[in-house]
């Protein structure tokens, strides 16, 4: 873990206090570049978009090519997000080449970064980034409630 991945997590669940507008479940998700320059940040939006690859790591992946001027290639990039990603977002990650995915929460039902399936660190994949997770996971896990306790 590096200095800096809280602060990651911290914006990353800043990020995610705009889903439940739209009726979209918090994640939230930032990329910055190898210097620590944000690059994009996003929150899941698959309701507000009828989207089902929506997912704030998508979106923030979409935005942070755009700004990071490599074409689609994000090396040197790290990505953070308050919840472990899905198998979706596991493998945009590797295509991505992201070279670092910090998360919050561990998701056991549908993480694929190391609960579930550990997508980014199969050995026959041509790029697997580091991983860190469980950073701030009580604070993510805890917006996760709350939505939820609110929804049901």
């Amino acid at each position: 873990m590096r200095s800096d991945d809280a602060a990651l997590v911290r914006a990353a669940l800043v990020a995610a206090e705009g889903a439940p507008a739209t009726g979209d479940v918090p994640i939230g998700a930032v990329v910055v570049d190898a210097d620590g320059r944000e690059l994009a940040r996003a929150h899941n939006r698959r309701e507000d978009l009828a989207d089902p690859t929506a997912h704030a790591e998508v979106l923030a992946l979409r935005a942070a090519a755009r700004a990071h001027g490599d074409g689609w290639r994000l090396d040197g990039c790290t990505l953070a997000v308050t919840v472990e990603p899905c198998t979706m977002c596991a493998g945009a990650l590797v295509l991505a080449r992201v070279s670092r995915v910090v998360f919050g929460c561990w998701e056991p039902r549908t993480g694929a970064v190391g609960s579930l399936w550990d997508v980014v660190r199969d050995r026959r994949l041509n790029h697997r980034p580091e991983v860190v997770g469980g950073v701030l996971a009580d604070e993510c896990a805890a917006a996760l409630a709350e939505f939820f306790d609110d929804h049901r």
